[in-house]
């Protein structure tokens, strides 16, 4: 009662907290469990309040008392008074490695002095029970959180591995949790249990979901881009809604920073956009712009793919915006079935302007589409020969429309025919190479608030000043 009433004195008036160290020298000598319990109360409140007092209580050696006390308490025998599902006292032991884990943090003597006792805990533990379950968890917090042994740590990692296998949705949760905070430091470790960790994406539970996709795409690196990604696609098409935002930032950053091919990239890239489309940031289309127009030997494939991919399906915006853009710069490609990656396929001119018309027409379209579609269609007036009349009756309709920025542009095309014809071909010519779009926002893990989170989350939008789909719109 002493020692509680002391611990409260220290939280109301920490000044007076030098007044209780004298008392604080033989408490850990006592053999009540009550006593010793509260005594390691006090003593963490104590070194957590003051820095002056943790250096104290390491030079006077507390670590080697607390181990000794830790060590009886998993050596001793059978007591029915402490026993909690054949755990003796395991209340006092989670206590004491607290007050472990506070006092080994940023020190190497005392880390050193308490690595034999952790690894005893961590391998003599009967996991069958919460309770040894709770131990085990306090003793991975504590051995990731000083600075012992690499064999230690990965013995940390191996347990939360087994806990990510425990039917326990809380128990499954906390691991992840904590392995989303080791994998920077330990990150080999944690890879030898990706595979479990990208089952967990199948549960049922939204919060282990939201965990595992984080840790997922932490694992993520040039060596397992390929299986990783394609985990992630799938669990892009099955989650939930509120899921599929932050999933798709997190695949379009890994797939820009560890792409095994250009190809693969578009591909990737692609399939976000048929699957999410509606739910990508906004910078997702000219990222993919620029990446197609950097990558002139896939000129052909893309234009193809994006052809085939809106076919009747204008739902995804950001993928009709794409196609569009890509059918205006390479649509001579289409017609001319260059494509080499895969069997081309027949397409004629007034096909493909049937396709733009369509993207026009179409009530799924946004008015930035529509303006994607009209500027392609203008741009195939140089790259078709037997089509070009078509063209201008399409762009001289649109010069009444209702949406004002769909009219100016058509008002400007028809401009180009009429009084500018012979400067048509040099201002729609194909982009050149595009100054890469740097993304925003690192994509390390950063921690917030105790919580542990992924910077992909971050990311924000480019500034308005730069708006580069306004820039790709713009001949």
């Amino acid at each position: 009662q002493a020692a509680l009433c002391a611990v409260h004195v220290i939280r109301k008036v920490p000044e007076l907290m030098e007044m209780f160290l004298p008392a604080t020298k033989n408490l850990l000598n006592e053999k009540n469990h009550g006593v010793l319990h509260t005594s390691v109360v006090l003593l963490t409140e104590m070194c957590e309040r003051s820095p002056d007092m943790l250096a104290h209580f390491r030079k006077v050696s507390l670590v080697p008392q607390l181990v000794r006390i830790l060590k009886n308490l998993i050596m001793s025998g059978y007591s029915p008074e402490h026993d909690v599902s054949g755990i003796s006292d395991p209340f006092l032991q989670v206590r004491i490695l607290r007050l472990l884990r506070i006092l080994g943090r940023n020190d190497d003597d005392s880390s050193e002095a308490m690595n034999d006792i952790l690894a005893q805990v961590a391998t003599n533990t009967e996991t069958s029970k919460n309770v040894g379950n709770a131990i085990l968890y306090e003793t991975v917090l504590t051995i990731m959180d000083i600075k012992s042994e690499s064999g230690l740590r990965v013995l940390a990692i191996n347990i939360l591995g087994r806990f990510l296998l425990n039917n326990d949705k809380n128990i499954r949760y906390v691991a992840l949790t904590s392995l989303l905070k080791t994998v920077q430091t330990d990150h080999n470790a944690v890879q030898r249990h990706r595979s479990t960790i990208v089952d967990c994406l199948k549960d049922l539970d939204v919060s282990i979901k939201r965990r595992a996709m984080e840790l997922s795409f932490a694992l993520v690196n040039g060596n397992n881009v390929r299986g990783m990604m394609k985990e992630l696609l799938y669990f892009l098409d099955s989650c939930e809604p509120e899921f599929k935002a932050d999933c798709a930032s997190g695949i379009f950053l890994a797939a820009e920073k560890y792409a095994p091919s250009k190809r693969w990239h578009i591909d990737t890239i692609m399939r976000v956009l048929t699957t999410a489309g509606s739910y990508v940031r906004d910078d997702a289309v000219p990222n993919l712009i620029q990446l197609i127009t950097n990558s002139v030997e896939m000129h052909a494939y893309t234009v193809q793919r994006l052809y085939k991919a809106i076919l009747g399906d204008y739902s995804q915006q950001p993928l009709v915006q794409v196609a569009s853009w890509c059918i205006g710069e390479y649509g001579d490609l289409l017609v001319s079935g260059q494509c080499e990656e895969e069997e081309p396929i027949q397409v004629t001119e007034d096909e493909v302007l049937d396709i733009l018309e369509s993207v026009l027409i179409s009530n799924m379209s946004a008015s930035v589409t529509r303006g994607y579609a009209l500027t392609a269609i203008m741009k195939l007036s140089t790259r078709f020969t037997c089509t070009v009349n078509r063209i201008k009756k399409v762009v001289s309709i649109y010069g009444s429309s209702i949406d004002v920025e769909l009219q100016q542009r058509a008002v400007e095309y028809n401009a180009l025919f009429k009084k500018y014809d012979h400067m048509r071909p040099a201002l729609l010519e194909r982009m050149p190479v595009m100054e890469k779009i740097t993304t925003n926002g690192p994509t390390e893990i950063v921690q917030t608030n105790g919580e542990t989170e992924p910077a992909v989350l971050e990311t924000k939008p480019p500034p308005s000043g730069l708006q580069p789909a306004s820039q790709v719109m713009e001949i």
